[in-house]
Protein backbone atom coordinates (compact mmCIF):
# COMPACT_ATOMS: atom_id res chain seq x y z
CA UNK A 1 0.00 0.00 0.00
CA UNK A 2 1.38 3.59 -0.66
CA UNK A 3 -0.20 7.17 0.25
CA UNK A 4 -0.34 9.74 -2.26
CA UNK A 5 1.74 13.30 -2.44
CA UNK A 6 2.46 15.95 -4.25
CA UNK A 7 5.24 15.47 -7.18
CA UNK A 8 8.29 17.29 -6.36
CA UNK A 9 9.51 19.96 -8.54
CA UNK A 10 12.94 17.69 -9.05
CA UNK A 11 11.53 14.58 -9.38
CA UNK A 12 12.29 12.56 -12.68
CA UNK A 13 10.37 9.33 -13.39
CA UNK A 14 8.53 7.66 -16.02
CA UNK A 15 5.80 4.90 -15.99
CA UNK A 16 2.29 3.79 -17.06
CA UNK A 17 -1.27 4.99 -15.86
CA UNK A 18 -2.91 1.94 -13.54
CA UNK A 19 -5.94 3.95 -12.13
CA UNK A 20 -7.19 7.35 -11.89
CA UNK A 21 -9.31 8.67 -9.10
CA UNK A 22 -10.63 12.16 -7.75
CA UNK A 23 -11.64 13.26 -4.62
CA UNK A 24 -12.72 16.43 -2.03
CA UNK A 25 -10.25 15.55 0.39
CA UNK A 26 -10.47 18.82 2.39
CA UNK A 27 -14.29 19.41 1.33
CA UNK A 28 -13.99 22.11 -0.60
CA UNK A 29 -11.09 21.66 -3.65
CA UNK A 30 -11.23 18.61 -5.99
CA UNK A 31 -8.06 16.50 -6.54
CA UNK A 32 -6.87 14.49 -8.88
CA UNK A 33 -4.80 11.44 -8.49
CA UNK A 34 -3.11 8.97 -10.67
CA UNK A 35 -1.32 5.59 -9.78
CA UNK A 36 1.64 4.77 -12.07
CA UNK A 37 3.73 1.99 -12.31
CA UNK A 38 6.92 2.34 -12.97
CA UNK A 39 9.75 0.42 -14.77
CA UNK A 40 11.15 -1.39 -11.52
CA UNK A 41 8.25 -2.27 -10.71
CA UNK A 42 7.24 0.54 -7.86
CA UNK A 43 4.01 2.46 -7.76
CA UNK A 44 3.50 6.05 -7.19
CA UNK A 45 0.06 7.61 -6.30
CA UNK A 46 0.51 11.07 -7.02
CA UNK A 47 -1.45 14.41 -7.32
CA UNK A 48 -1.84 16.03 -11.31
CA UNK A 49 -3.75 18.64 -12.73
CA UNK A 50 -7.36 18.72 -13.53
CA UNK A 51 -6.38 19.18 -17.50
CA UNK A 52 -3.89 15.92 -17.28
CA UNK A 53 -5.85 14.09 -15.43
CA UNK A 54 -9.06 14.75 -18.11
CA UNK A 55 -6.74 14.11 -20.74
CA UNK A 56 -5.06 10.50 -19.94
CA UNK A 57 -6.73 6.81 -19.77
CA UNK A 58 -5.19 3.84 -18.04
CA UNK A 59 -2.54 2.34 -19.75
CA UNK A 60 -1.31 5.25 -21.10
CA UNK A 61 2.37 6.91 -20.79
CA UNK A 62 3.08 9.98 -18.45
CA UNK A 63 6.57 11.52 -17.55
CA UNK A 64 7.81 13.55 -15.63
CA UNK A 65 11.35 15.53 -15.86
CA UNK A 66 12.79 17.80 -13.49
CA UNK A 67 11.67 21.08 -13.71
CA UNK A 68 8.47 20.17 -15.68
CA UNK A 69 4.96 18.79 -14.49
CA UNK A 70 3.95 15.17 -15.59
CA UNK A 71 2.72 14.88 -18.81
CA UNK A 72 1.15 12.39 -21.47
CA UNK A 73 3.44 11.15 -23.65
Amino acid sequence: MFTSREIRRDEDWEGIVTHKSRGMLDGSNMYHFVEVRLADGESLKVRISRRLWKSIEVNDRIVKRPGAEPARE
